[in-house]
């Protein structure tokens, strides 16, 4: 405990450097800061376990701050730290270019351990984290040498509980026992619209309990020896996560809004300001006052924190002398580089008319792939059998087996995506997780935050047409891939066989830049003879000529463009087409986004301008296809939602056929003159 007087002085200093900034960008959410700032102070000064000047430090504690909106709480708190972060970076607040943002973002603030302001995600992602820890110290700690050996701490509000996203998870936390996470409940009461009476009347701690976790109450959020008695008994229970009610008032201090929805998103306004101030006995001017006592706490912990890491370097030190393997590997895993011949084992595939469904192949590359890279860890969301991603001879993580890599997430699709950010931010995995592609639905909130964190999270969506069959449209994805295709730094493949199956897990490991979907075929299509095609390596380019036509490069008068199963039938369409005396070119397209980082030579090579004719076949939506049919070709796709009926009847139906893609490829030449 430290003396009263300093702790109201660096509470109220991080409650008015909130205040100033929001009040400075003429926006942003001051109330919830107001509130939360004793409870923050208490864990930042008082259990936190960091140091400003190795901010990505391996063994430091993980803080999320899952109500991202009240972001200036977290940005003065990184200021009074020593994370490098200046007055003019909190003055800029939510402008062009800022250290400041107006949600906390990955990887453009130091001290930021995940993107946070869709509620529940936060939250969510730190159960990845606390999973990552657990699993990380079952695999590398030795006796006496305790190297993974940090807690993972949350500030949720009333929205972060309210969503589903939430729900799932801290089903999960429970049900793992993860007695390494400790979330700090913001029970201010306070929703957007007004008191959360109006929607919200659950017993929050009941719940909690129910799904296995401890559960504590602060009744005065003010008194940060409270919080702190709370977060010690917390940190005292080893097999299950914490959940702490503190009951605090948003916009704490205001006389005209104190407890009041109109604190939440709004400035308080000049008057209410200044009147603020008074009541909390701090200098109307100058804004953003830092006395210099008020950051001695925080001096502190930052002091105790830099000597907690000396210790551990001293450590990694004598455990690299003691067992110089794992020290290696846990070494190359946290610099988030791939093993020495990670893909040596990648499996080929030989020839093979009846063929394999690309989940079947995608199941045999994961697994020849895990043989060798020890931080490739993930599973499915109930559906392991179904998308082949169980990998084979290891145990399930479990609070009994916490070194398995198999993750059984359950029915928890947003949660599943939720988690594997988490374990990505936390650092030492290359997580990968599974689902039929039509729910990627369900988690897409999730894979939009790892795609604007850049994480290197792999997503593995099977049943990926129509070609579902009888399961019928509630089961058969149709806009998805067009939507996938939409969002920012995620790679969508789409693998035509087994050996472009291979190469898209290649691509999908070496990538460091984002994310990326593997959508895979329920069905079985055939692995295609590569002596009479092209290598399936062009699937590293995004789209490459799988077959020439017979006249060669000069002679090409129509062009096929495919991806996955529909690649088959665009082969067996030029077969027709070239009996017809029509020399047609097929492009398989696994990737609209690697082919678009390719330079515009090669583009115009594979889809040469001069050639205009041309069809692209994809068992989805047709939207985006124009960019490569160009505007003299044509698209056989569907426009509208599958039906329930076997899946040689829905091609039948749908246009899928070589009858309809040769007559729609000979009614383009018709126009084409």
């Amino acid at each position: 405990m430290s003396e009263p007087h300093i702790d109201a002085l660096s509470i109220n200093t991080l409650r008015f450097l909130a205040v100033d900034a929001v009040e400075k960008a003429r926006s942003g959410h001051p109330g919830m800061p107001m509130g939360a700032a004793p409870m923050a102070y208490a864990l930042w000064t008082r259990l936190l376990r960091f140091d400003p000047q190795a901010p990505r430090w391996p063994d430091r504690d993980r803080f999320v701050l899952s109500a991202g909106h009240g972001s200036m709480l977290l940005y003065g708190l990184l200021h009074l730290a020593g994370f490098g972060l200046t007055l003019e970076d909190l003055k800029s607040f939510r402008q062009w270019g800022s250290k400041t943002p107006g949600h906390p973002e990955f990887g453009e603030t130091p001290g930021v351990e995940t993107t946070t302001g869709p509620l529940g995600q936060g939250i969510s992602a730190a159960v990845g984290m606390a999973i990552a820890e657990r699993h990380l110290a079952a695999r590398y700690n030795r006796p006496g040498f305790e190297v993974v050996d940090h807690w993972t701490y949350v500030i949720a509000g009333d929205g972060d509980l309210m969503e589903g996203v939430s729900a799932e998870a801290a089903s999960l936390a429970g049900h793992l026992g993860l007695g390494r996470l400790v979330v700090l409940y913001d029970d201010n009461r306070i929703t957007i619209e007004g008191g959360t009476d109006l929607t919200f009347s659950e017993d929050v701690e009941a719940r909690f309990r129910a799904y296995g976790w401890q559960t504590l109450t602060v009744e005065d959020g003010n008194d940060p020896d409270a919080v702190e008695a709370a977060l010690r008994q917390a940190r005292a229970e080893p097999d299950r996560p914490s959940l702490i009610r503190v009951r605090t008032h948003i916009g704490y201090g205001s006389p005209g809004k104190q407890d009041s929805a109109d604190a939440h998103g709004a400035p308080l306004g000049p008057d209410e300001v200044r009147r603020t101030k008074e009541r909390l006995g701090w200098p109307a001017e100058p804004e953003f006052h830092v006395p210099d006592r008020a950051r001695e706490p925080f001096r502190r912990a930052a002091e105790r924190g830099r000597a907690e890491r000396e210790r551990w370097e001293a450590l990694m030190a004598r455990y690299r002398e003691q067992h110089p393997d794992l020290a290696a590997e846990f070494e190359r895993r946290m610099a988030g580089e791939l093993p020495d011949g990670w893909d040596q084992a990648v499996p080929t595939f030989d020839p093979d008319a009846k063929g394999v469904a690309t989940r079947g192949a995608g199941g045999k590359v994961l697994n020849a792939l895990a043989a060798r890279v020890p931080e490739l860890m993930g599973g499915s969301a109930d559906l392991g059998p179904s998308t082949k991603t169980l990998l084979n001879g290891e145990d399930d993580f479990s609070r009994h087996t916490p070194a398995g890599r198999n993750l059984r997430f359950g029915v928890r699709e947003h949660a599943m995506a939720a988690v594997l950010n988490g374990m990505a931010n936390h650092g030492g995995f290359r997580p990968f997780g599974s689902t039929f592609f039509v729910f990627s639905d369900y988690l897409r909130p999730s894979l939009r935050l790892a795609a604007l964190m850049k994480l290197p999270v792999i997503h593995v969506f099977t049943h990926d047409s129509i070609f579902v069959g009888e399961d019928g449209p509630t089961h058969q994805p149709v806009e998805h891939l067009a939507s996938l295709r939409a969002m920012p730094n995620l790679v969508v493949l789409r693998p035509a066989d087994a050996n472009e199956t291979a190469e898209a897990w290649r691509v999908a490991l070496e990538r460091t830049g984002g994310p990326t979907a593997l959508v895979l075929t329920r069905q079985n299509v055939p692995v295609l003879d590569r002596g009479a095609l092209a290598p399936a390596s062009g699937l590293r380019r995004g789209g490459y000529v799988l077959r020439e036509a017979s006249a060669g490069p000069e002679g090409v008068r129509m062009i096929l463009v495919a991806t996955g199963s529909e690649v088959h039938l665009a082969l067996q369409a030029a077969d027709r087409l070239e009996a017809d005396g029509v020399p047609t070119r097929v492009v398989s397209l696994p990737s609209w986004e690697l082919f678009e980082e390719q330079d515009p030579a090669y583009r115009d090579e594979v889809l040469p301008s001069a050639v205009p004719a041309r069809v692209a076949v994809e068992a989805g939506s047709p939207f985006g296809w124009d960019r490569y049919a160009g505007p003299a070709g044509a698209v056989v796709a569907i426009d509208r939602f599958g039906a329930s009926a076997p899946a040689g009847v829905l091609a039948e139906r749908f246009g899928f056929t070589v009858d309809n893609v040769v007559s729609t490829a000979r009614r383009v030449l018709e126009r084409a003159g």
